[in-house]
């Protein structure tokens, strides 16, 4: 009786003991090791370079620029760019990809359960005695038998993540899904402006393939004009050769710009996941250029630090790098894993609540590298050295930043300036032609001026569309570079 009572107390004791273990494993636990992660401040200008360009953010805006020109077709291919397009449907993916590595890493902060069942018959036969028959034969009897047994059973272990090795790198893998993330919204504001880019652009194309045929109607009909006054003796064959050459130089710039809006839909196909010719009904119809919108609400040069998605991405992967040096680091310290068995056999399906054996183990384990040359030494050395190349570049990436934004600002602002001069020049050699015109057509000079200032008002007014189109293109950049084209509200943020 006595002994009774006291192999109880020791089983409680024992339980005792383990659950003491198990409550101070899981306090120790809340620790990591390896720097904790704090995002860098990093200084940024005040304001832009130039001061009159200062003016009050307005993210709806920015993440909608496209509206601001005025143009439902422009507004409609990049809405549906945004669903089509096959570089976000990659970036898509990556983002489900990271998110199941975050699943993966998690996993290892539970408990593993395996269960597992198995049953087996057995036979052997065994040498018995030797009888003789008549006829100086004999035969050797045998004797046989079959054996089952079942089994069923689980085994669970769980490794106490003591110094937070596994925690860190979960951690690394939440900031990579961070970072996905950021990688998704920096295509949409990619493929929002490339969309206006090439749309732009394609819009530009077409006025100067207009701009190209008014010239050639101009110039044929000079070409007419000479002919009848070189049949009726007032002009030189000069005059005729020098009309129908400046005619022909015109007539031939109309296939190469037909290639170039060509070129430009099957690009703009391409951007909207379609196949080349998908958007030529659509776009081949010459239409003006959008108007450029008044104001563009740059806000403040530190804006971009949350604005542009490759900052934010830069961010998360610094945070990233940074996690992993913890789980390196804790291949320094020992592992500790809890391990638990139980199971259940029998030899006898039919009567196996009668022949049940029952089997369990619970307790802890532990394993400690002591020494593998050094090796985990070196991938905490190695996983320092991408923390500092990650913050490297994300300082980079924020430089980047703000030399795209000051750059578009200048293109923008002296493309604005030229285009205004050429619009001056385009008049003023208008007026040339029409006078140059006159006096030929008087007599009172000859062809010549009239083909040198129709050649400048083509070039003039060429460069012109070029220009009001770049002013487009430097605008679209800009609002690039501020981080348009993706909504924070809408990313619940």
């Amino acid at each position: 009786m006595i002994s009774v009572f006291n192999r109880s107390i020791t089983r409680e004791r024992r339980a005792r003991r383990t659950v003491s273990l198990l409550l101070a494993v899981l306090l120790l636990s809340g620790c990591a090791v390896g720097p904790d992660y704090i995002k860098p401040d990093q200084e940024v200008p005040s304001g832009w370079i130039d001061p009159s360009k200062a003016s009050p953010s307005d993210p709806a805006a920015l993440a909608s620029w496209w509206e601001s020109f005025g143009d439902p077709v422009l507004t409609g291919l990049v809405a549906r760019g945004m669903s089509s397009n096959l570089d976000l449907e990659i970036a898509t993916e990556r983002l489900r990809q990271s998110r199941a590595a975050l699943g993966q890493a998690s996993g290892a902060l539970w408990p593993s359960l395996d269960l597992n069942a198995s049953h087996q018959r057995s036979g052997s036969r065994l040498p018995g005695s030797t009888v003789e028959r008549a006829g100086d034969s004999s035969v050797t009897l045998s004797e046989s038998g079959t054996r089952d047994l079942s089994r069923a059973g689980f085994d669970a272990s769980w490794e106490i993540d003591l110094f937070g090795g596994t925690r860190r790198t979960v951690e690394a893998a939440r900031a990579n899904v961070r970072a996905s993330r950021e990688d998704l919204r920096d295509v949409l504001v990619t493929v929002a402006g490339d969309i206006g880019q090439n749309y732009l652009t394609l819009r530009g194309l077409q006025e100067q393939l207009k701009v190209t045929r008014e010239n050639l109607a101009a110039q044929e009909r000079s070409e007419q004009i000479t002919k009848k006054r070189y049949d009726a003796g007032f002009a030189s064959a000069l005059d005729v050769s020098g009309a129908q050459a400046q005619a022909a130089s015109t007539r031939a710039q109309i296939p190469a710009l037909q290639a170039q809006i060509r070129q430009t839909i099957y690009g703009l196909g391409l951007l909207l996941g379609q196949e080349p010719g998908a958007l030529l009904a659509e776009l081949e119809g010459e239409k003006p250029m959008p108007g450029v919108p008044a104001r563009v609400p740059a806000g403040l040069p530190s804006e971009l630090l949350q604005r542009r998605p490759d900052i934010r991405g830069a961010e998360a992967r610094l945070h990233a790098a940074t996690a992993r040096i913890g789980a390196a680091k804790a291949d320094l310290f020992p592992r500790f894993t809890l391990n638990g068995s139980a199971s259940i056999q029998a030899s006898d399906l039919v009567s196996w609540s009668e022949s049940v054996s029952r089997l369990w183990s619970f307790g802890p384990s532990v394993s400690w590298n002591l020494f593998n040359g050094g090796a985990t030494r070196a991938r905490i050395e190695e996983n320092r050295s991408l923390a500092d190349e990650a913050f490297a570049s994300y300082r980079k990436t924020i430089l980047s930043a703000l030399q795209e934004v000051e750059s578009a600002w200048v293109a923008f602002d002296r493309e604005t300036e030229r285009a205004a001069l050429l619009g001056t020049a385009v008049e003023s050699n208008r007026r040339s032609v029409d006078l140059a015109t006159r006096l030929y057509v008087e007599g009172q000079s000859d062809f010549l001026p009239v083909l040198d200032a129709q050649r400048s008002l083509y070039g003039a007014q060429q460069a012109l569309i070029t220009s009001r189109s770049q002013i487009s293109t430097h605008l679209v950049s800009l609002y690039k570079a501020l981080g348009g084209g993706w909504d924070a509200e809408k990313a619940g943020e």
